[in-house]
């Protein structure tokens, strides 16, 4: 028997998230639900499209499983708050992991992930909580993946490798082994980052170096939050960085 599956959001990634575990999972998707601000429309589908804030009311969270399909908007905020306010109704969060994924046997994956094809996830690499890898990314050895990360297509990470939480990686950036991405960066599209990053910053280039005065929180317009601060060592060493022009 099939899981039934609510699907929150109505968008583009909520429309994917349809097509993917109606085709290849073991769920049936019943539903699909917004906020109350955002219902626009009564079906998506062919299926009812109901309120957020009284889904428990019309699926009750023992018998149905919800999927919190949202993007990477403000650096994760919207689908991490609402993955939150899913678990505290008491819903468990459904993971789509293609089949055409290649994941080792030891590899962790949390819930509420999806994970397109074409991904390879090696040898006891870890997956947290509500994280998205879109097509063709490769996720090196032990390497860890921190909870309400979202990764486009064609990134490599390699081995030992820690993502921190919330961060965005674009496509086709690089990072090479034994590195950390501190939590909340953004790696723009294209970077090749050789070392460990700072919280909060935006790195972009090859090698990869941080944006000057401006965060990550800046960039993904991240409301209602203190953006991250720098340590003393820390902004002495990116203010050398910045003062330098980059060599091409």
């Amino acid at each position: 028997m099939k899981n039934k599956l609510v699907i929150v959001g109505s968008g583009e990634t909520a429309e994917l998230a349809y097509e993917y575990f109606t085709q290849d999972s073991d769920c049936e998707v019943v539903a699909f639900s917004v906020e109350k601000a955002y219902l626009n429309n009564k079906t998506l589908f062919g299926l009812p499209v109901i309120p957020f804030e009284d889904i428990e009311k019309l699926y009750d969270p023992s018998k149905y499983k919800l999927f919190i399909a949202v993007s990477s908007t403000e650096l994760n905020r919207i689908r991490t708050r609402l993955y939150l306010e899913a678990k505290r109704k008491g819903y468990q969060l459904a993971s789509y992991v293609s089949s055409r994924a290649f994941v080792w046997r030891n590899v962790e994956i949390g819930e509420n992930c999806f994970i397109f094809e074409n991904n390879t996830l090696q040898y006891h690499a870890k997956i947290g909580n509500n994280v998205i890898l879109w097509s063709g990314n490769h996720i090196g050895h032990r390497s860890i993946i921190g909870d309400n990360c979202f990764i486009a297509s064609q990134v490599t990470i390699s081995g030992f490798c820690e993502v921190g939480e919330n961060c965005f990686i674009g496509v086709n950036a690089s990072l090479v082994n034994n590195i950390k991405i501190a939590k909340d960066c953004i790696i723009g599209a294209g970077s090749v980052v050789l070392s460990d990053t700072f919280e909060g910053l935006v790195y972009v280039g090859n090698p990869a170096h941080p944006l000057p005065n401006r965060t990550s929180f800046q960039t993904l317009n991240v409301k209602a939050e203190t953006p991250p601060t720098a340590t003393l060592a820390e902004e002495k060493m990116l203010s050398s960085v910045i003062a330098k022009p980059i060599e091409h």
